[in-house]
């Protein structure tokens, strides 16, 4: 159990630090915002690049933080019955749903966007817009990564129910908060 244990808050802090780190880009996007609403209503000029960045950081955050939130329990559910439920049984519906849902998800989005990736960095995929952003293929490149560590976080996630499950702890809930 304690290698299982040190999976668990290895994949943990991966994601944290993972998520600490990308929560920079909301402020870059803002300020890429600000800037081209700014030149669009106060100057008239509106240029696509901007416009592609803006997008782009959107992607990289939303995709680069599924794992963190995930690991803090901040996605979106309806838990009007989960959360009267007891943490055994809380267990079992979260081992079930990262079995049954998240990790064959995971795993569909993984094997159709490596190949889609790749076919983009072998041509140096750029934007189709006159102005636009050179590199898509590095943005591309995120979904991968993104549902990487999302999967591991679901890993993380299945284990530490098992563990709670076969009545061991594995430490703080993530979702009642991550102590640093």
């Amino acid at each position: 159990m304690d290698l299982l244990k040190n999976i668990v808050l290895g994949i943990d802090r991966l994601n944290e630090w993972v998520g600490r780190s990308i929560s920079w880009v909301a402020v870059l996007m803002v300020a890429v915002v600000t800037g081209d609403v700014i030149m669009r209503y106060l100057f008239g000029k509106s240029f696509v690049f901007m416009q592609e960045l803006e997008w782009h950081l959107f992607g990289v955050l939303f995709l680069i933080g599924a794992g963190y939130t995930l690991l803090h329990d901040s996605h979106v559910r309806v838990d009007i019955f989960y959360q009267r439920l007891t943490e055994r049984q809380q267990a079992w519906i979260n081992l079930l749903g990262v079995l049954i849902f998240l990790l064959p998800g995971c795993f569909l989005v993984l094997d159709t966007s490596i190949p889609y990736t790749a076919a983009s960095w072998a041509v140096g995929e750029g934007s189709p817009d006159p102005g636009g952003l050179p590199a898509r293929y590095l943005l591309k490149a995120v979904i991968p990564l993104g549902f990487t560590l999302l999967t591991l976080q679901g890993l993380a996630m299945g284990l530490r129910s098992i563990m709670l499950l076969a009545g061991h702890s594995v430490g703080p809930e993530r979702s009642k908060g991550l102590q640093s």
